[in-house]
């Protein structure tokens, strides 16, 4: 009887433990849409979205302040405004043109190289394109302010 139960412990045991560090792995997950921000719009917009980046002064028009989105829009997220600008289809004038590297098309065709990791199964880049826009606007809603 003890040799029968001692597997089944075994089992559990390591069940806990892999569930354990599962759920200690999922907080140490990087942020996709801070990482996003931080590589596409920072430069311009700020490390907190306050239109203070780096490259102010090379800038014809200083970027807008982009905590402040909500508050702008009578307390809602302007989610597909955003998201417009973002893949390209609503001209920012001081964007540039809509071929600039942070924009839509750009999204698309950074992907093609991750693609190659999954040649055996279905790869969708407009998904990826997507997945990672989305990413990108919830990381500027959590920058609102109050």
């Amino acid at each position: 009887m003890k040799n029968a139960s001692l597997p089944l412990l075994l089992a559990a045991a390591l069940f806990v433990g892999a569930s354990g560090s599962c759920m200690a792995a999922g907080k140490d997950r990087p942020d996709i849409g801070k990482l996003e921000y931080e590589s596409k719009c920072a430069v311009c917009h700020g490390h907190k979205g306050k239109g203070d980046g780096g490259v102010l002064d090379m800038l014809k028009k200083a970027p807008s302040d982009l905590t402040v989105l909500t508050k702008k829009n009578a307390g809602v997220f302007p989610f597909e405004r955003v998201y417009a600008v973002i893949d390209g289809r609503e001209f920012v004038l001081g964007h540039g043109s809509r071929d600039m590297p942070i924009w839509g098309n750009a999204y698309k065709s950074e992907g093609v190289t991750a693609a190659e990791y999954f040649f055996e199964t279905h790869y969708d880049m407009e998904m990826f394109a997507r997945a990672r826009i989305l990413a990108l606007i919830d990381y500027l809603n959590r920058l609102q302010v109050k």
